[in-house]
């Protein structure tokens, strides 16, 4: 059937119309429709969980209302300034060693997928700025970094809102005579990753962090060890180095090139990666094994900027990628009968939230550079780690056998009973006087919801067979942490983007 003038040039007006739409919106016109999720809420919810970890002062913007100030003398123990930072996970302790790969995660989540952020880019700058000025605090004397406030074993045996401990504040350190290469070169990623973020919009700051971590990464490789030789008794078992910390300084290295574009990094890695661990098939990306992020981040250099003597990191990021997909003769991955990648029984959800972030990320340099990922004889696109990465957070986010969000306070179903202090008693507006030691156990026990809603929380999840039991004692399940969150950060930003939501 022949079409009228007029009808023509409408036709074609509207298809504009669309292209264009699409275009500003940077989505397919299928991938509107589909959204599994609010991934732009889950986004707000998961950047606004690290207002609930604070310690220190909190500032007048403070969001989460049910926090007070806490820890506001710490390092007074050693005659150091140590108020800030966050707590890590559901107790009362600043552990240096996973608040530096937070907030080097949250840098790198902004690093890639801040442009898409919209509103929500400042709440992850200040996410991120909490635990960055805290790393300076920790870094000010030098030859010297405070890696803990409090001690865990005493922290443990009292259940208490951080507003009302009176456990011991002790300040712990490592230095030339107890070295800690380990926390010295993940705390210079965080203070150089941190340094990108602030380049543009904080100048005079990010040249402060960056002066840093060049020299805090310099310490960390002249007096190499490990910090849990020294400090056993008191990082351990909670975050014991047990990858040893030639991963952080490949990985802090990496960092410090993609910061500085100064050779002397690209020199170190070319010398060092191979004694420090390139191409171990160490597969697994959290606070205590940065070797697979290392290798995913050196590979940009290869494929984006092409740093030619790079060129093995790409396909030891293959490696890794390769380890994650069924059905590929490297696949090493476990996954629960809902679809949910598995890798251990405690906090298994930071390795769903790192891998889902390494994943979107890959594909992001891939597609810059047109490549694909070689597994064997077979190749994988962008597109395919980019559908596995959605799948992962879409099961977090209640796409799963029990219908059940693992992030507190989205979706209609969600954990109540999240093991968690400041959640789980009490707030200081609702009971003024204070919660003893002991008696703060009552609540820990009791079967009632948490009166406190620590929204954005990502715990630890479900079990190899998809179960929760949603019990407050069972913190291998139930207990959030900062290093959960700051991946999921990254993951959410792209997710709602690519579906129109930002």
């Amino acid at each position: 059937m022949a079409l009228s003038s007029q009808t023509l040039v409408l036709s074609i007006l509207f298809f504009a119309t669309c292209l264009s739409f699409c275009k500003a919106k940077s989505i397919t016109p299928h991938h509107k429709h589909f959204a599994s999720h609010n991934y732009r809420d889950a986004l707000t919810k998961s950047i606004l969980f690290f207002e609930g970890q604070r310690s220190g002062k909190l500032p007048s913007s403070q969001r989460i209302k049910w926090r007070r100030d806490s820890g506001l003398s710490d390092g007074s123990a050693m005659h150091v300034d140590l108020v800030g930072g966050y707590y890590d996970a559901g107790d009362n302790v600043k552990f240096g060693f996973p608040m530096a790969f937070t907030t080097t995660m949250l840098s790198w989540s902004v690093i890639e997928f801040g442009g898409l952020m919209k509103g929500e880019l400042q709440n992850a700058k200040e996410a991120i700025k909490w635990g960055s000025d805290y790393l300076l605090k920790a870094t000010a004397h030098p030859g010297t970094i405070y890696v803990q406030v409090g001690d865990a074993n005493k922290d443990h045996s009292c259940w208490e809102r951080p507003e009302d401990m009176d456990t011991p504040r002790s300040v712990f350190k490592i230095d030339k005579n107890s070295p800690g290469s380990d926390v010295a070169a993940e705390t210079a990623a965080a203070l150089a990753s941190a340094s990108l973020v602030f380049r543009k919009s904080d100048p005079s700051y990010s040249k402060l962090l960056l002066r840093r971590a060049i020299g805090v990464f310099a310490f960390a490789d002249k007096y190499r060890g490990a910090y849990s030789n020294g400090l056993k008794s008191y990082v351990c078992p909670f975050y014991c180095s047990y990858s040893g910390y030639q991963d952080e300084l490949l990985w802090g290295a990496a960092w410090l090139h993609k910061a500085t574009r100064n050779p002397s990094y690209l020199r170190y890695i070319q010398v060092n990666g191979q004694t420090l661990g390139a191409d171990e098939s160490d597969n697994t990306f959290g606070w205590d094994n940065k070797h697979v992020g290392a290798r995913i981040l050196l590979s940009k250099a290869f494929l984006v900027q092409k740093v030619q003597s790079l060129h093995d990191y790409k396909g030891h990021a293959d490696n890794f990628i390769c380890s994650l997909i069924p059905g590929t003769p490297f696949s090493q991955a476990q996954y629960t009968p809902g679809g949910l990648l598995y890798k251990m029984d405690d906090s298994n959800m930071q390795y769903v939230t790192s891998s889902s972030f390494l994943l979107l990320t890959y594909a992001k340099y891939l597609t810059s550079a047109h490549g694909v990922v070689s597994c064997g004889g077979t190749s994988i696109s962008p597109k395919r780690l980019r559908s596995i990465a959605k799948k992962q957070v879409d099961y977090l986010l209640g796409s799963n056998p029990l219908k059940m969000s693992y992030m507190v306070g989205y979706g209609p179903r969600y954990p109540k009973r999240i093991h968690h202090r400041g959640s789980s008693l009490p707030s200081v507006a609702s009971h003024p006087t204070k919660i003893q030691c002991s008696s703060g156990f009552n609540y820990m026990q009791s079967q009632s919801p948490n009166p406190n809603v620590l929204i954005g929380a990502v715990i630890g999840g479900p079990d190899s067979h998809d179960r929760f039991p949603d019990q407050r004692s069972d913190y291998e399940q139930s207990e959030p942490a900062t290093y959960i969150n700051s991946p999921l950060v990254g993951s959410l930003a792209y997710l709602a983007h690519s579906f129109g939501q930002l």
